[in-house]
This record gives structure tokens, C-alpha cells and sequence, in this order.
């Protein structure tokens, strides 16, 4: 039997806590590929952080069936 546990962070908390783990890492590292790679997981993670309150926002609404791209 699997047990699963609910965390208590929410995604964007999550996504958030692991942008600021992976920044603090590549502070540690030299300069290079390396630490660029980190940075950019960091930049990664707080966009996906962010999209959660995008996605939740209330500008954004359903197409309309004439707002469809294509030939009319």
C-alpha cells in the first residue's frame, strides 16, 4: 500500500523555496556553465511559480467562437 502525503506548501510556495535553494547554490559556484545552468533552473522555477497566479487571474477568459484564429 502506497501512502501519499499532501504537502502543506502550496506549487508556488514549492516552486519559490527551490528558486531561492538553486540561487543560493550557484553563489557558492564559480563562474561558468555551470553556475549559469543553475541560475537559469532558479529563473525556471520562479516563472513556474508565477504562472499559477496567471493562470488564477481573472483577466483571462475563454475564447469566443469568433475570436478563433483562421479563416473566416
Amino acid at each position: 500500500m502506497i501512502i501519499r502525503r499532501r504537502s502543506i506548501q502550496s506549487s508556488k510556495e514549492r516552486f519559490l523555496t527551490e528558486a531561492q535553494t538553486l540561487r543560493d547554490e550557484a553563489n557558492l559556484l564559480p563562474h561558468g556553465p555551470l553556475r549559469d545552468a543553475v541560475l537559469k533552473k532558479a529563473r525556471h522555477a520562479e516563472a513556474m511559480a508565477h504562472m499559477e497566479d496567471w493562470v488564477d487571474s481573472s483577466g483571462l477568459r475563454p475564447l469566443k467562437k469568433d475570436d478563433t484564429p483562421g479563416p473566416g
